[in-house]
């Protein structure tokens, strides 16, 4: 075994503090990573603090890794040491269902191994359940380590990991593209990279916010039109318009109200995850063929190709850089929405 610096929660109304951990030793398709950043996902903070329940403690959180490779295992074909890497939300799928034999592990059917807080065998990991980035050093097997094309600055692919292949996903499978008519609801950590992936992929891109605050960012990121959902004009003035809506936020919201937003054979998709159960009216789908539909990262493939789509482009997530000793009071901020738009750990602060 070897042993990481991390930060950890002992209890839901606990702090971080700073603990070492066990890593597992180095087996023949093993990666050693030596983590460089760690994004913060509003799912690190539902996790930390049990709000989804079932939560594993000690929690080391974090699947927005960005790092270089300290070693790798005798198998390894694609990685060697010095390589930029990163690794997301899955650490470990079965690899033989039909979502994984079409690198879609995330929808494995015997349930993928996530990053963090995944029960496992103590010999994949020491303790029982999978630790996260939140750490100086994570082994992760090589089929679940992408690579960061050069071009992107570790500190702003991390992100990219979880938020950036959320958007893309989706974006993907409902060919978002040309002639295609985008709306995304929330610019926050999800959002932000969302309008830059449409507005690269050549879709006339709608943000539909609160309010009108980030007004200015959105056109800069690649809006073309930009909507306060607080203005009940907005649902008039823009009823049939879309083609495909993203919904990235977890609040609960009038669902019925975006539905009519939609054009004939329109979706509008889910992403982020609110609470509460959604509730729709039947003509609202029936009356023009929409659909109502939700997502879930994306797989492997689908990540390496959402990282060099994003090299290809210019790409990256707007971060705010922060010490390992400052996670506490990013969690207040995000749950606050007072971030612009992602924080990033500095690993090196560990």
């Amino acid at each position: 075994m070897s042993t990481a610096a991390a930060y950890a929660l002992s209890a839901s109304d606990g702090s971080f503090e700073k603990v070492t951990i066990q890593r597992r030793e180095l087996g023949p398709r093993d990666v050693l990573i030596d983590i460089k950043f760690a994004g913060i996902c509003h799912s690190d903070i539902h996790t930390a603090r049990n709000e989804w329940g079932r939560t594993s403690y000690p929690c080391v959180p974090g699947h927005e890794i960005a790092g270089v490779v300290a070693a790798v295992g005798p198998a390894v074909s694609r990685f060697r040491a010095g390589d930029q890497v990163g690794v997301g939300c899955m650490v470990g799928s079965c690899g033989v269902c039909a979502p994984c034999l079409a690198d879609e592990e995330q929808y494995c059917t015997a349930g993928a191994t996530m990053t963090y807080n995944t029960v496992v065998d103590p010999a994949v990991q020491p303790g029982g359940h999978t630790l996260g980035g939140y750490s100086t050093q994570i082994v992760v097997t090589e089929n679940f380590v992408v690579a960061i094309p050069e071009g992107i600055g570790l500190d702003v692919a991390a992100p990219l990991l979880c938020a950036g292949v959320t958007l893309y996903s989706p974006l993907r499978h409902w060919d978002a593209g040309p002639g295609k008519k985008v709306a995304i609801i929330g610019m926050g950590g999800l959002g932000h990279v969302g309008v830059k992936l449409a507005a690269a992929m050549g879709a006339e891109v709608t943000v539909l916010s609160h309010s009108l605050s980030k007004q200015e960012d959105g056109r800069l990121f690649g809006a073309i039109g930009y909507y306060a959902t607080s203005d009940k004009q907005t649902f008039r003035e823009l009823r049939g318009r879309f083609d495909l809506i993203l919904n990235t936020v977890s609040a609960d919201l009038p669902m019925d109200d975006y539905l009519r937003l939609l054009n004939l054979d329109g979706t509008l998709v889910i992403l982020g995850l609110p609470e509460n159960p959604v509730s729709v009216k039947p003509l609202n789908l029936a009356g023009y063929r929409r659909s109502l539909a939700g997502s879930m990262i994306g797989g492997i493939a689908q990540t390496q190709e959402m990282l060099n789509f994003c090299a290809e482009h210019g790409i990256g997530a707007e971060i705010e850089l922060i010490a390992a000793d400052e996670i506490d009071g990013a969690y207040d901020r995000v749950v606050a929405s007072d971030v612009r738009y992602r924080f990033v750990i500095d690993v090196s602060t560990m």
